[in-house]
This record gives structure tokens, sequence and C-alpha cells, in this order.
């Protein structure tokens, strides 16, 4: 992609970001690797976005939108049903009051969940997360037998490609339904929103679509009744460019907080944005509010820059 990009300038990371999806589009169908080019797209959009607004010496969410807001909520992450009472005790202390629990291990998965679901404070709320796991049956089986314990939604209960004819029927359940994470591209977006059988969409800013494109995905699923909630479990930059990205286009999604130990997120705690009380606070640095590698994560660097150089 570097051909494309190195020399070249556009008006707008929206320029950038379309113009470099139509050039590698027959480059990925020809090599049939359409996820690493999405990616290396996505990590240029998010790194120009915040150029962008470092210039102008405000944060990338205000970049986006002046009315950005300055927090959003955040939701804990990654906790497996086996580990959800410890995980999510610790995760309480941490000041969060909404949890994902991963699902899709074994038949006694909806058991737990009703376990997990009554062991649950006041005011606090479960998700579930099934990673693609089940079939059409499995998923009616799970949604049928926690129907009644009112979690925030059920994710990707199916694969991402199963046919729309499933999705709209897992939809009659009252639990919400939410994806994304694994739809690649606006069409695929677009058909799917027209389904109505999905209550949260997902996009994952470093996966496909970067600011551009989550962004283009959140209006129009918030224009649908639906709601923009960014699917995230990795590092620090990433974090903050979905926090900022949410604060960006509003609604009522919440930022995905992965709990589980990550270097690679927690080097970064403070520069990105700060955990509050089950929120994340965005602070007013310019762009991201992140300008230098923390050293865990220098030390882990194969490719420096003076071997790019020569």
């Amino acid at each position: 992609i570097a051909d494309l990009i190195l020399g070249r300038h556009w008006d707008h990371p929206k320029a950038m970001f379309r113009t470099l999806e139509a050039q590698t589009r027959i480059r990925a169908l020809q090599c049939g690797e359409f996820g690493p080019f999405a990616q290396t797209i996505a990590a240029l959009d998010i790194a120009v976005w915040d150029l962008v607004a470092r210039r102008a010496g405000i944060p990338l969410a205000r970049a986006i939108s002046p009315t950005a807001a300055d927090r959003v909520p955040a939701y804990a992450s990654g906790i497996h049903i086996d580990t959800a009472p410890y995980m999510i005790a610790q995760a309480r202390k941490a000041g969060f009051t909404c949890f994902k629990v991963k699902v899709g291990f074994s038949r006694d998965d909806a058991v737990k969940v009703l376990a997990v679901s009554a062991a649950l404070h006041a005011g606090e709320h479960l998700c579930a997360d099934a990673n693609q796991a089940w079939s059409k049956a499995q998923s009616a089986r799970f949604l049928h037998a926690v129907e009644a314990v009112g979690l925030g939604w059920v994710e990707e209960p199916l694969p991402a490609d199963a046919p729309e004819t499933d999705w709209i029927a897992l939809a009659r359940w009252k639990t919400p339904l939410a994806g994304g994470e694994n739809i690649t591209g606006i069409s695929a977006f677009k058909s799917a929103i027209a389904t109505r059988a999905f209550g949260f969409f997902q996009p994952d800013v470093t996966k496909w679509g970067g600011v551009t494109g989550s962004l283009q995905v959140a209006c129009l699923a918030r224009q649908a009744g639906a709601v923009y909630c960014p699917h995230f479990l990795g590092g620090g930059i990433g974090l903050a460019a979905s926090a900022h990205v949410l604060a960006a286009a509003g609604g009522e999604g919440l930022l995905e907080v992965d709990v589980n130990p990550n270097p690679l997120r927690t080097s970064f705690d403070g520069a990105g944005g700060i955990l509050e009380d089950g929120f994340w606070t965005l602070g007013n640095r310019p762009g991201l509010g992140i300008t230098d590698l923390p050293e865990d994560v220098r030390r882990s660097v194969t490719l420096r820059r003076e071997r790019l150089c020569t």
C-alpha cells in the first residue's frame, strides 16, 4: 500500500480512505486476503485523523464533531463465563456496572448466565458474546433460556456470514442481537442494517473502516434506530480511537474495555483516556492524546524506523 499513499495529498481523511479502498479492492480479491488490506487502511485512516486533530490542537472527537462528549460509558469485556464471578467482582471494583461474558463453550452456558445474572448488584447489567459459535437452533435455545433475564444483548450467536433470514428469525426474541465485529465493507453493513435484526452494531475501528468507516456505520445504524457500540479488544491506541469515535457519534453506545491483562493496552493508561466510575474520560490532549510509545510497548517493537529508512 506504500506506493498508493506516500507523497500523495488529500483534502480530507475520508477521501484517502475511499481512494485506498477502491485501489486495493482487486488486489485483495486476487490474493484472497481482504483482512490485511482492510486493517492496514484502517490504521492509516486512524493515523491521518489523529494528525488532522493534532494540527488543529484539539482532541480527535472534537475534530470529528464540535459537540462530541467529553466522556463515554464503558463496559467490562473479555470475561469467560467460567471465571465470571471473580472477574466481575474485580471489574466492579474498577467502577464498571455493565459486564459482557463470553459463552458458546458448552450446553450449560445458559444455566451459567442465569447464575451470573442472579448475582449482579442493583443497577448492573449483563451482556453475552457467543463469538459466532452456534447454529440457528442452538442460538434459539439459548435466547429462549435467558429471555427472562433481560440481557443487554447477545453478540454474534451466529457466524457473521449466516443467511439474513436466520438473523431475522432470531430477532423475534426479546433479547437484542449485536454484531459487526466481523462485517467488512459499508455495503455489508448496509445490508445488515436493512434486516432490522440487530439492536447494536459493533464495527471494529482497527479491523475495517478506521474512523471514517466506523462513523458512517454509526450514522446509518442510529438513523435505523439501532445503537452504535464499537467493538474493540486490543491495544491502547485502538481503544482510544474507539472512544473518540463513540464520543463524536453520540447515542447510547458503550465503550468495550477488555479487563484481561494486556500491556499493549494498560501501558497507555492515562495517555489515551482515563477510566473513572465506569466512564472513559477522553481528556483535552490533541488527537488521540498519544504521542509516544510507552517503554513496555517499545521493547516489543521488531521493525524500527532506522531499518525502514535503509
